[in-house]
């Protein structure tokens, strides 16, 4: 089975990125990087001060067996913040909670203060988490900074060639909301 095609059966169609794009991100973006064995497949972006995970994706015949575990202390081995975007969890979908209680349980931490939506094409607004993990203290601020930047040189690359609009607009996607009063 091609990488692609892996992505497109285990992510939700709403998160998917056109094969084009990707296909361009890859071959033309020396920041971005694929990764595949059969266990598994990542597609990062690798930025000077930090990380941005596109998909992580582990083989269903390989889960629980320690192979993502791997991936992620690969990444954490470059000494950056590493930034990612995971579904809230959904009752109705047990494989959302799974996936964050996998990030927790490498060190990741929601970013609660950061605010992330998106549209469909066809203009449904869906809302994403933002979870992080860093080696040093960052601010939600610089988490937001960094999000902005994966937006604008990962998700809206090529966009209007591939969608025929931006994908997602920082200003439009990001808020960084007031801390919570304890």
């Amino acid at each position: 089975m091609d990488w692609y095609q892996r992505l497109n059966e285990y992510f939700p169609e709403k998160e998917m990125k056109k094969h084009g794009q990707l296909r361009d991100l890859i071959n033309e973006q020396d920041h971005y990087h694929k990764e595949e064995s059969e266990d598994h497949l990542i597609l990062y972006g690798e930025f000077p001060s930090f990380l941005f995970v596109d998909y992580l994706l582990v083989s269903p015949h390989s889960r629980g067996t320690g192979v993502g575990s791997r991936v992620i202390d690969e990444l954490k081995k470059k000494k950056k913040p590493i930034l990612l975007e995971v579904e809230p969890i959904d009752p109705k979908d047990p494989d959302t909670a799974k996936r964050i209680h996998f990030y927790e349980k490498h060190g990741f931490t929601q970013a609660e203060q950061v605010r992330y939506q998106r549209k469909t094409e066809d203009g449904d607004t869906f809302e994403m988490l933002i979870y992080y993990w860093t080696p040093n203290k960052i601010t939600p601020k610089q988490v937001l900074k960094n999000m902005a930047k994966a937006c604008d040189e990962i998700h809206n690359y090529r966009s209007m060639r591939h969608y025929g609009r931006i994908q997602a607009k920082p200003e439009d996607t990001l808020e960084l909301k007031e801390p919570a009063i304890a």
